[in-house]
């Protein structure tokens, strides 16, 4: 969907250029995070996609054609762009800011008010109670839901987002990317991204491109980049704890296993005790009829004595983690529980599995 080619930006009065003639491909659908510290060129070729800074030399595609064809006002009209400040506009409503390209386009009004209410469900602000409100009247982490809905008012096939959480407190950023992440599933748009933060990357991005001095350095999956950076400077920049980051990639649903060593009131421990051994667990969980935990059995009970096993005899679980969850968030809730496995549950609260230390250890293990 995007194309660089030998693309090179030289500001007059600088030494050397500050991009310094890239190639990069980004394919439909793809979010490409731009990464590297303060000075690398990142937001310049970000800004030279649509034109705002113009390249030196170059060539610049999207979709295969090639933007130097395109009257820049047009060009700039089918790429949506997001920035960190997020730009709305003080006297205008939110269905006002929307709707500005729509306007400039010559949608008329009811259309343009329908895609902005459209817009505004899909970045889950209610229409009927935001529409009319101003930009003063929102929270930043609002500000920044409708920034990207004003993005996609014209459902452009391109979003460029230049450090588009980066003025948000941690924890309503950690929200709006997971729920930026949910928009994407739904619109699957092109998306340039623009981070200083190997974090954010290797939670947003399907590609990253690191650049240093204007060049770039690798360009790979977020996965094989901590695993097989390119050089000292790439295994620097994304930090010596590179085979945890790559935790974040792994969600508990594709490592939680044993999803069928379940037992249920009435069973009698003997059972129990042959379920784990055969397994190699410590723990049994049990469930009710739905298949919901309801707490577990250790070996060591089930060794003890032979008895008929009830929910009022479980041992309460040491909590539970979701599927969907990343291994990091895993591993967090494992030290802060104390306990050594955690039972995976669906989003029904169907357990689905266990999640064990030694085998996220392995992991980890492997990944260095």
């Amino acid at each position: 969907m995007i194309t660089l080619r030998a693309l090179t930006k030289h500001f007059p009065g600088s030494l050397a250029p500050v991009v310094a003639g890239i190639d990069l491909d980004i394919g439909k659908g793809e979010i490409c995070v731009l990464l590297g510290p303060s000075g690398c060129g990142k937001t310049t070729t970000l800004k030279m996609i649509n034109r705002l800074i113009q390249p030196t030399s170059g060539k610049i595609f999207i979709d295969g054609r090639d933007t130097d064809e395109f009257d820049v006002v047009e060009l700039r009209r089918r790429i949506g762009y997001v920035i960190q400040q997020i730009g709305l506009f003080p006297n205008m409503t939110v269905e006002e800011n929307i709707s500005v390209v729509p306007s400039l386009l010559g949608w008329d009004k009811a259309k343009a008010r329908a895609r902005a209410a459209e817009l505004l469900e899909i970045v889950a602000l209610e229409p009927s109670m935001y529409l009319s409100r101003y930009p003063r009247d929102l929270s930043g982490g609002q500000q920044q839901r409708v920034g990207v809905a004003r993005a996609l008012a014209t459902d452009p096939p391109v979003m460029l987002m230049d450090e588009p959480f980066g003025a948000i407190d941690p924890i309503n950023r950690s929200l709006i990317q997971d729920e930026f992440l949910r928009i994407q599933t739904r619109v699957r748009k092109t998306i340039v991204f623009v981070s200083h933060d190997i974090d954010e990357a290797v939670k947003m991005a399907d590609k990253i491109a690191i650049f240093r001095n204007g060049h770039l350095e690798q360009v790979d999956s977020p996965d094989n980049i901590l695993a097989r950076p390119n050089n000292a400077f790439v295994a620097g920049f994304v930090g010596s704890d590179k085979a945890l980051k790559r935790l974040r990639l792994r969600s508990a649903g594709q490592v939680a296993t044993h999803g069928d060593c379940v037992i249920r009131a009435g069973q009698r421990s003997e059972v129990a005790d042959e379920l784990m051994t055969r397994h190699g667990l410590g723990a049994i969980v049990i469930v009710d009829d739905q298949g919901k935990p309801m707490g577990f059995f250790s070996k060591e009970q089930a060794d003890s004595e032979a008895f008929t096993l009830s929910a009022d005899q479980a041992l309460p679980l040491p909590g539970a983690v979701k599927l969907e969850d990343d291994l990091r968030s895993v591993v967090s809730s494992m030290f802060a529980s104390g306990s050594s496995w955690l039972p995976a549950i669906d989003q029904q609260g169907r357990f689905r599995g266990y999640l064990v230390q030694s085998a996220i250890e392995q992991l980890v293990r492997d990944s260095a």
